[in-house]
């Protein structure tokens, strides 16, 4: 079953203030600049954010080992992290590299940042994460999920480094938008953009796990929708019964990411990073 993937986007559309970058793909959707508009993101509203609960993050963060183990890699997650080839690994402060590239607005980053958050639990600790809502008027409209807008993230294993380039709300006439949406984080650098380009394919989301694997897309065409009509506190509860289709989706997708992490840092933490579930996602991609 072919992987339905995000818009795609070129460097122009995502509108970097104050620097001109090199087209890498013809896209469709072109960045609109009129006269007297801004490449800033617009003042004012920049989307209906909340910062998360502490219970809602100790929910997510804290499936049991016994649940990841028992949903394992589901046969219906055919887009996986793959190998990437050619490239010079990915650093930054002397250690690998997590990057991260969506936006508010995109269902298939709506499913995907959900286990971007248990994965990454397993190595580090994040602060000041948000909940918000994917687009009302995209595919899988209003889809709860969580913003890594202003968020830290801490670990001794990696850096997780991500970019919202919009938010889930319309531009406002003239001023910097990502497909009509209001663009968000644009201090991203041109090679980063550039990766998203010729590793992605400009689909959002693209994660690159340190230049040695890469997701552009969810995990599946229609993954989004197992989450519709859920509250957040909802869907953080169904990731701990392993038989829910939202642990099917998720706790997989999770499982496929921890082992593209563990790829990153040299299979440490061996606590984490010795799951059987690790070593078929990894033999899989062939790491």
């Amino acid at each position: 079953m072919p992987v339905q993937r995000g818009p795609r986007f070129s460097p122009q559309q995502i509108g970097i203030a104050a620097i001109s970058l090199v087209v890498v793909v013809v896209v469709v959707i072109v960045l609109v600049a009129t006269t007297g508009g801004s490449n800033k993101p617009q003042e004012g509203p920049v989307g209906s954010r909340t910062a998360a609960s502490p219970a809602l993050v100790s929910e997510t963060t804290s499936v049991p080992e016994s649940v990841y183990q028992q949903v394992g890699l589901p046969k219906e997650l055919t887009n996986s992290p793959s190998k990437v080839k050619g490239e010079s690994a990915l650093t930054k402060n002397g250690l690998p590299e997590m990057l991260y590239m969506g936006a508010e607005y995109c269902p298939y980053c709506a499913s995907e940042r959900w286990p971007m958050i248990m994965a990454l639990s397993k190595f580090g600790t994040f602060s000041n994460l948000s909940n918000t809502f994917s687009s009302v008027s995209d595919f899988a409209p209003d889809t709860a999920t969580w913003s890594f807008y202003k968020s830290t993230y801490t670990s001794k294993y990696l850096v997780f480094q991500p970019f919202e380039l919009a938010t889930n709300q319309p531009a406002a006439s003239g001023a910097c938008q990502v497909s009509g949406y209001a663009c968000l984080e644009t201090d991203y650098t041109a090679a980063e953009s550039n990766l998203l380009q010729k590793l992605g394919g400009g689909s959002f989301p693209f994660i690159d796990f340190g230049n040695k694997l890469m997701q552009s897309g969810s995990g599946y065409t229609d993954q989004p929708l197992v989450l519709a009509g859920l509250t957040a506190q909802e869907i953080a509860s169904d990731l701990h019964n392993a038989k829910s289709p939202v642990a099917q989706a998720e706790d997989g997708s999770a499982n496929y990411f921890t082992a593209a992490i563990c790829s990153m840092t040299g299979n440490q933490p061996s606590s984490v990073c010795s799951a059987s579930y690790v070593k078929a996602a990894q033999k899989k991609a062939g790491v």
